[in-house]
């Protein structure tokens, strides 16, 4: 039975009579090649008829390129926006983009792809761009950030980037969700990805590799400028400013005399992820990830894929600490209960579904 490139989810329906102590459940397992019920503490089934079935959300198809290895620049997304705002079609053609932009060919090209995986604008069949509620709500001319200053934007943008579930960008969602370790170096990450793509079937060179983890890291690590250099040429990244992932050492490469820098993601508690942007992307997740679903669990905030504690790299500390105040800081469109046996998070029906306004200060009573 196998799960290659897909999310599955577990379902099972049981026909039983049991006596469950307080606290026990039962649980399911998957074994080497079969599915078993584990009986937990006091479960004593009389009659036991269990159907167990795997059901997958969509086929995961994974983008590695297309960024042309450019990390997104600090004017690209506003000049973008501004740019097919006025005209949809203004990017469909590159010797027009380059006029309308003033960048090169492979600049474009980055430019569009950044446009689309931030969620700003989306492309049609004809290569023209769609403007979404999310992309005119920001930086439209009378939008809550038209020009990407606020850091609030910046923790949205990387939202989006790490949350495309159809398409997801592979190094964002492997190293993200995935990733085991605590640390990471490149020569340890390129032999993870891979194996990943050899597991999943995707023919890729070792370039295309290289190139997708560096852009991925370079957009969260400054690139190191030559002596000289201004500033916003090496700093070519808003996202550098999130400060979420940052060396923490270095380590000898094996069978040589060079060294590779070693990084870690910056768990530590994040205050700049305000509440109404934590609320906003509980939101989002509940709708993109578990839209059949009328709870959610701690772990599922804290732990599951693509879920805000592992975007944003918050401890399970930190996601209960939000939650306990989830309440009255969501103006009561969630709610956290938790007990001896449950901790689980209920969506109010009146819960408005665009929460981006009280982002920004905008729209709270």
């Amino acid at each position: 039975m196998s799960g290659r490139g897909r999310e599955g989810r577990i379902s099972a329906i049981f026909r039983t009579t049991p006596r469950i102590s307080r606290g026990h459940s039962p649980r399911i397992v998957q074994g080497a090649a079969i599915w078993c019920i584990i009986h937990v503490g006091d479960f004593t089934p009389r009659r036991v008829n269990a159907r167990v079935s795997l059901s997958y959300g969509p086929e995961m198809n994974y983008r590695f390129s297309g960024h042309e290895t450019f990390p997104c620049r600090f004017a690209w997304l506003p000049k973008a926006y501004a740019a097919v705002s006025e005209a949809p079609d203004a990017l469909q053609d590159d010797s027009r983009a380059m006029v309308v932009l003033g960048v090169g060919k492979n600049m474009v090209r980055a430019i569009r792809f950044w446009m689309g995986a931030s969620g700003i604008a989306l492309p049609g069949k004809d290569g023209s761009f769609a403007v979404t509620p999310f992309g005119r709500a920001i930086f439209d001319r009378t939008g809550f950030d038209p020009f990407l200053e606020d850091l609030r934007t910046l923790w949205l943008v990387h939202w989006q980037l790490s949350s495309n579930v159809p398409e997801p960008l592979f190094a964002w969602d492997y190293l993200l969700n995935r990733w085991p370790h605590p640390e990471f170096c490149r020569s340890d990450v390129l032999a993870s990805f891979s194996r990943e793509a050899e597991r999943i079937d995707r023919k890729l060179s070792t370039v295309t590799l290289e190139q997708h983890f560096d852009t991925f890291l370079h957009t969260y690590v400054p690139t190191r400028g030559k002596k000289g250099d201004f500033p916003e040429d090496s700093l070519d990244c808003p996202l550098v400013e999130l400060e979420l992932i940052q060396q923490v050492g270095d380590r000898r490469l094996d069978g040589s005399g060079r060294r590779e820098p070693i990084y870690a993601f910056r768990r530590d508690p994040k205050p700049e992820v305000t509440a109404d942007l934590f609320a906003y992307c509980i939101n989002d997740f509940w709708s993109r990830r578990r839209a059949s679903e009328k709870t959610l669990s701690l772990r599922d905030v804290a732990i599951a894929h693509g879920s805000p504690g592992q975007v944003f790299k918050l401890s399970e500390a930190d996601i209960r600490d939000r939650l306990a105040t989830i309440e009255a800081d969501s103006r009561g469109a969630f709610c956290f209960r938790e007990s001896a046996a449950l901790q689980h998070i209920t969506r109010s029906e009146d819960a408005s579904s665009d929460m981006l306004p009280a982002v920004f200060g905008h729209g709270a009573s």
